[in-house]
């Protein structure tokens, strides 16, 4: 009864990959199926993060939105620019978030599909998006929109302008290529090394001669450097500050913890890798020729692909070792476009007609069957709790409102405290305010005491018991600051409040805070 039963579930999977691999139909449907794909995961990120409010790092960017910029102390201005067009045309709500991080993730992929049309054949390229729809920097991962996420696409969109580039030698593709890459730069400099590995693929390549005797090499650089001037005047203007930041932050204490993030750095890396990477093994079988000429390929235009792939992917390690930084393997979320044509572009790499449907109905299924688990899912986070902040940001703006209207009638349009409250609850709050981390001014250079004077404050920090019995922050800078402040201002409010959240009649873990409220001078 079962085996009777197997084909007719697999009878849609085949009528989809019959569409995907026709000439004529596949790339309509292509764009049919992805669409479909945000849909899906869409309502997942809803589902499963609806007892929770959107991660600090998505706050944060829509925080740097509020304030257009060249540049901002902490990155590059890409993932800010993006999120303020977003929001304009899109309401400031968690699901609209949501909505954009999973569209920038079924962009990337329909890149890496137009990439895969150069090296996989029609059913090699079906699997290839498959399984790299599971890789979860394309879904679960991706619905947290940062500085990494925006640059998925935009390396796959770097990756196939280079390509075509380097073969047609086209100034069209010259120019988009170099207009791509100098995007990625501005989306993060993790990106020098998709532009090391380019680098090295063409000079490594035996078709170098030719591609560096026309014009398209010095068109991309020319048209890069171009794309990427206003933001270099920016950081000149500001003493390289990103840079700065980038080496406070992730500067290692010592050459054991920096072989510790590298060795986490590789072995994350393959762990986000092991599910496609198995079933491309399990699929095709390959003999030792095969896997010789998948790890080392033979033809020149599979190794370019495959330096492509292996050196953004592998250089931030010895990189790190030299300069004593720290890694982390979420930071491998753009490097993935290639994987596909490293597994099956070898001529010795056959799958056969069953293991190409059984690979596709997986991961057509796997979407909707996680949507349907994401109620489960979301009770099972809200018991076991997340951090204060992803669970009362949301309450805590309506309370911090709330004190502001008692204490001024005035719209609110500064809100200020610990960096991640700072943040989470200006997302939240109506009137879109600008958001001002105290113990790290330099992060918001668009606040200072005049504009404070001006516009008036709500200050927020994470409460704790002081030694006379009162309430204070958590953090000893926060508390100097909102002193500092609210003595050179009228009389505002100051409240220690608890908030709770609750989900589905469950409460979760309470927390306090402490709100201070100073209106503008008259």
């Amino acid at each position: 009864m079962a085996m009777s039963a197997a084909p007719r579930l697999l009878a849609p999977v085949e009528r989809l990959t019959d569409a995907l691999t026709d000439p004529v139909r596949c790339e309509r449907a292509v764009v049919g199926v992805l669409a479909a794909y945000v849909v899906v995961w869409t309502l997942y990120g809803v589902l499963a993060k609806a007892s929770q409010d959107v991660h600090y790092d998505m706050a944060e960017v829509a925080a740097w939105s509020r304030e257009p910029s060249l540049g901002y102390a902490k990155h590059p201005p890409l993932a800010a620019w993006v999120v303020r067009g977003w929001f304009t045309l899109f309401p400031v709500a968690d699901w609209a978030y949501y909505l954009l991080a999973i569209t920038f993730a079924a962009v990337a992929l329909w890149l890496a599909w137009l990439l895969f049309a150069r090296f996989l054949d029609a059913e090699k390229r079906v699997v290839g998006l498959a399984l790299l729809t599971l890789v979860p920097f394309f879904n679960f991962h991706a619905l947290k929109f940062d500085h990494n996420a925006v640059l998925v696409p935009l390396w796959a969109a770097a990756t196939l302008c280079f390509i075509r580039s380097f073969e047609t030698r086209s100034i069209g593709w010259a120019a988009l290529a170099g207009a791509a890459a100098a995007v990625a730069m501005l989306g993060k400099y993790w990106s020098i090394f998709l532009l090391a590995g380019l680098s090295l693929a063409a000079l490594t390549d035996p078709r170098r001669g030719v591609y560096f005797r026309s014009s398209a090499p010095w068109v991309t650089i020319a048209v890069g450097a171009l794309v990427l001037a206003p933001h270099v005047a920016w950081l000149i203007a500001h003493d390289f500050a990103p840079y700065s930041y980038v080496v406070a932050a992730h500067a290692a204490t010592s050459f054991a913890t920096v072989a510790r993030t590298v060795a986490g750095y590789l072995a994350g890396a393959a762990g986000y890798a092991v599910m496609p990477v198995l079933l491309a093994l399990a699929a095709s079988r390959p003999n030792l020729p095969a896997l010789a000429d998948m790890i080392k390929p033979s033809a020149p235009e599979r190794r370019l692909a495959a330096i492509a792939f292996w050196v953004p992917l592998l250089l931030p390690a010895p990189v790190a070792l030299a300069i004593g930084l720290e890694l982390n393997p979420v930071w491998t979320m753009s490097a993935w476009t290639l994987l596909p044509v490293v597994l099956l572009s070898s001529p010795l790499v056959v799958i056969g007609r069953s293991a190409v449907l059984a690979i596709v109905a997986f991961a057509v299924l796997l979407p909707p069957l996680m949507t349907a688990a994401a109620p489960a899912i979301v009770i099972a986070v809200h018991r076991a709790g997340v951090t204060p902040t992803a669970a009362h940001a949301r309450l805590l703006a309506e309370r911090m409102l709330h004190e502001w209207r008692q204490t001024t009638d005035r719209p609110l349009l500064l809100v200020g405290g610990d960096l991640d409250l700072a943040y989470v609850t200006a997302f939240y709050l109506p009137t879109r305010p600008s958001a001002f981390p105290l113990a790290e001014p330099q992060l918001a250079p668009w606040v200072d005491a005049t504009r404070i004077a001006r516009q008036g404050i709500v200050l927020v920090c994470h409460s704790r018991y002081d030694l006379q019995g009162g309430r204070t922050c958590v953090h000893k800078p926060v508390i100097e600051a909102i002193e500092a402040i609210a003595g050179r201002a009228p009389a505002g409010r100051r409240v220690d409040v608890e908030i709770v959240r609750t989900y589905l009649g469950v409460a979760g873990e309470p927390a306090r805070y402490l709100i201070s409220t100073v209106p503008p001078r008259p």
